[in-house]
């Protein structure tokens, strides 16, 4: 995919799923569970053990319907690795824009955004979104920034998803609280996809409500 189809999907779907489990047979198992129930993005964190070999495994299974990425990408050489694995995205700057690929970077303070921005990130992460204030932090980030495309991420969750949609988040980064390491450890993968259902469908559902109404002519 081109960077900029790459940018229009994760803008669309709004959902980029944090694979973070024990076993690369776990991410694999969670990647599954996701796309069952609709989301087509999804970051795999080198912290997996395996990692590279859960992504080429993932692009060669899912790499027509899903867009797979990597997150925790910390050295040039990992980053290489990742590209070579098939990764679109690495949440990490140079590597990734020297490839032209598209970069996600981490960033807590607003100094933090403004540099990743200019140093060529098509978004932002904020991380950890909930430390800060949650939506309303958001909302006060945009406020300065608004050609800013920002990723909430740490503290996302049924409850908070809507509100950050309404603080003007381009998508949300969700974990631990989409991809569950109980439901990963007893093999009970259906309420993962259940769970990436909801998810779908609060963005969808919140975004319609916040369009302006249509004046009458």
């Amino acid at each position: 995919m081109t960077r900029e189809q790459v940018r229009a999907r994760v803008r669309e779907v709004g959902i980029v799923p944090v694979i973070r489990a024990a076993s690369a047979k776990k991410a694999l198992a969670a990647a599954d569970a996701v796309a069952a129930g609709g989301i087509t993005i999804l970051e795999v964190t080198m912290t997996v053990p395996g990692a590279l070999d859960a992504i080429r495994q993932l692009v060669k299974n899912l790499g027509n319907e899903v867009l797979v990425g990597a997150g925790t990408v910390l050295d040039a050489d990992a980053a290489r690795q990742c590209f070579e694995a098939g990764a679109e995205f690495l949440v990490t700057v140079k590597a990734a824009n020297d490839a032209g690929k598209v970069i996600m970077a981490g960033a807590l303070t607003p100094t933090e955004v403004i540099a990743a921005w200019k140093g060529g990130a098509d978004f932002v992460k904020i991380f950890p979104a909930s430390a800060v204030g949650g939506a309303s932090y958001l909302k006060s980030l945009r406020g300065p920034l608004p050609q800013i495309p920002l990723v909430p991420t740490g503290g996302v969750n049924l409850n908070t998803a809507a509100d950050f949609i309404r603080a003007g988040a381009a998508a949300l980064g969700v974990g631990g609280e989409l991809i569950l390491p109980a439901a990963l450890n007893t093999g009970d993968t259906g309420q993962i996809t259940e769970l990436a259902k909801k998810y779908l469908a609060i963005v969808r559902q919140t975004r319609e409500a916040e369009k302006p109404a249509l004046t009458a002519v």
